[in-house]
Order: C-alpha cells, then structure tokens, then sequence
C-alpha cells in the first residue's frame, strides 16, 4: 500500500523527464562493479547518452 500524499517517507521523484524503455550493454569485464561505485551513475549515464545522441544527429543545415 502506497503512502499517503503528505507522508515524509513518500518517494519523490529526482528526475526531470519520465524514463523510457530500458536499454542495455555490453561492457568489458568488471564495469558492471565500477560504475555502481560512481555517485549518481545512472543520471550521468543519461546525460551522456543526451550528448552522445545530439554530436551524432544529423545537422539541419
């Protein structure tokens, strides 16, 4: 049963944007232990994607 509306332990979401449908990889051997160690991995991750996707899109010219 969720919280209430105004219970201080009710999830708050961080994220600006909803997320979509999940994506994955292959890394190399023991990334999957590194980058869990990296604070705020999964934010990060989708800013580079965001940035990946933009240098890579074809420029209206």
């Amino acid at each position: 049963m969720p919280f209430d509306k105004d219970n201080p332990h009710r999830y708050e979401r961080k994220l600006k944007r909803p997320l979509g449908k999940m994506i994955g990889f292959r890394g190399y051997e023991n990334q999957n232990e590194q980058i869990k160690a990296v604070p705020d991995w999964q934010e990060r991750l989708r800013e580079y994607v965001e940035q990946l996707i933009s240098e890579n899109s074809p420029q209206d010219e």
